[in-house]
């Protein structure tokens, strides 16, 4: 039913009930630690009853903008928004602010969850948009007694904005049954207990690091450990302390630890999980933790619209190259350029269904119809292959692809190549037109602190391993590549006139 201001609604119990009870049974138990403070059960319990009043007083939107840091408040200020009934809209503080403005106009939220330092740090909301600062917030007394009634398991739970390769972002609507379903497929796939141990370094307006470093550990009761800019110092001290059992991060994160002097194999000997996602891990990071620190590391794969883990590498049957087996209930599918069904280790382009898989993109009902096939197959757009014994690798994006002289070839071939060389940290492929060949490859790299670049060594480093084609025309030098708020490269913002070539 609709409510006004001051009514709760109903709320996903699928999800909150877990999470609510794990801090009602443990009071005095330390669940979360941040850069600021430990907190204990009693505590995120009572502040997220509070909260819910607060919101449920201030609007009757049914959406509610999240503006946090990574830490314990983001957990607090999701629970309270579902105690109410609404949805949550984690906002991206890293945005430019006309992206963040359209984000909030788009979502149609005119409430936010925030604190006075994200505003001072960012600047305020939009005019017209109320800000609920958590550190002003009144929460002294018992919390106000709630009846929550059942929502729906179809209802929509939170919008992920994505980044796009084009144009606006686009809000993936992800439901209660979206996310108690990839939420129990993991704990069932990892075998969670209680007793495991979480470290989130991933900002929680992303998939990963809201799906699987929040939802998932609170759901479990399980305790985490949140540090909410990724410093590689911050991090070893966490690894010290905490003793997590399991830790997620992309591949640029691992490799700043691996070139840590600092580390010993001794900060990771307490994990279970030492897990690489959101992008293609390169193998001199793999194979670096496996030599200094005796840890590999397990890929896995997954996207915002599939809540977000379809696949994930379990230690016992490593296969690299691959991104492991798909998850219990996720069922993945190879198809050609006419949309024929591939067999074993047959390229194609991946598509998805199952319960994880989202209900659809907010008020893009087009965009939302030409994400699925006739089957209800999600079109992942990633190029794939599946072997016969069910493990899935990644070529790359069908829209990177390079088309070479009649050849496919993905940036990440040559990448891999690359970050091999003793001086190169991080490299990113790109296209660019030739009259001959149609295109040729253009690289740009990152040199590792100390070593010096060399364009004509680096050549000659890839004609050793690569086709003559697919070596790069081109190697350019750059202090940093363009990366997302995650960290992810992006190469759609390179471009050849970044490199004096018109």
């Amino acid at each position: 039913m609709d409510a006004g201001k001051g009514t709760l609604r109903a709320y996903p119990m699928r999800l909150l009930s877990p999470i609510l009870r794990h801090w009602r049974n443990a009071p005095l138990r330390v669940v979360c630690e941040d850069d600021h403070r430990k907190w204990r059960g009693a505590t995120m319990w009572v502040a997220a009853r509070h909260l819910a009043r607060w919101v449920a007083s201030t609007t009757d939107a049914p959406h509610v903008g999240v503006f946090l840091p990574t830490s314990g408040a983001f957990p607090v200020a999701m629970a309270a928004s579902w105690l109410c009934g609404r949805t949550i809209v984690p906002l991206n503080y890293l945005l430019a602010r006309d992206e963040l403005d359209y984000i909030i106009d788009h979502a149609e939220v005119d409430t936010v969850i925030t604190a006075s330092k994200m505003l001072d740090r960012f600047g305020d909301m939009p005019s017209g948009v109320t800000s609920l600062r958590m550190d002003q917030m009144n929460a002294r007394g018992l919390p106000p007694m709630m009846r929550p009634v059942r929502r729906p398991d179809d209802s929509v739970a939170v919008i992920l904005y994505t980044s796009g390769t084009s144009g606006r972002p686009k809000g993936v609507m992800l439901t209660v049954d979206n996310l108690a379903t990839n939420v129990a497929q993991c704990a069932r796939w990892a075998d969670f207990t209680r007793r495991d141990r979480f470290l989130g370094v991933l900002p929680q307006f992303h998939s990963f690091g809201l799906c699987v470093g929040t939802i998932l550990p609170f759901s479990l009761g399980c305790r985490v450990a949140y540090t909410a800019q990724f410093k590689v110092v911050r991090v070893l001290e966490l690894m010290r302390s905490l003793r997590p059992t399991i830790f997620m991060a992309i591949p640029s994160m691992h490799n700043a630890l691996l070139q840590a002097k600092s580390a010993s194999a001794d900060d990771f000997t307490s994990l279970r999980f030492l897990v690489s996602g959101g992008e293609p891990l390169p193998d001199a990071v793999y194979d670096g933790f496996a030599e200094r620190f005796k840890m590999r590391i397990c890929e896995g794969f997954g996207m915002t619209e599939t809540s977000p883990v379809t696949n994930w590498t379990l230690p016992h049957e490593e296969r690299r190259g691959t991104v492991g087996r798909s998850l219990d209930g996720v069922e993945e599918i190879i198809v050609g350029d006419d949309g024929t069904r591939l067999g074993p280790d047959q390229d194609g382009e991946l598509r998805i269904r199952g319960g994880n898989v989202m209900k659809g993109y907010y008020k893009l009902p087009e965009e939302t119809a030409a994400a699925f096939d006739e089957e209800g197959f999600l079109k992942t757009g990633d190029m794939a292959r599946i072997d016969k014994d069910g493990f899935l690798s990644i070529t790359g994006r069908i829209k990177e692809m390079l088309i070479i002289g009649g050849e496919n070839v993905f940036p990440r071939e040559i990448e891999e190549v690359l970050v091999r060389h003793p001086s190169v940290s991080e490299a990113a492929v790109i296209g660019m037109e030739d009259p001959s060949r149609g295109e040729v490859a253009l690289a740009f790299v990152e040199t590792i602190e100390g070593e010096t670049f060399d364009d004509q060594a680096l050549r000659s480093w890839c004609r050793e391993s690569l086709a003559g084609y697919k070596v790069p025309r081109e190697i350019r030098h750059v202090e940093a590549l363009p990366r997302n708020p995650v960290g992810k490269v992006m190469r759609r913002e390179l471009s050849p006139e970044m490199a004096g070539i018109t």
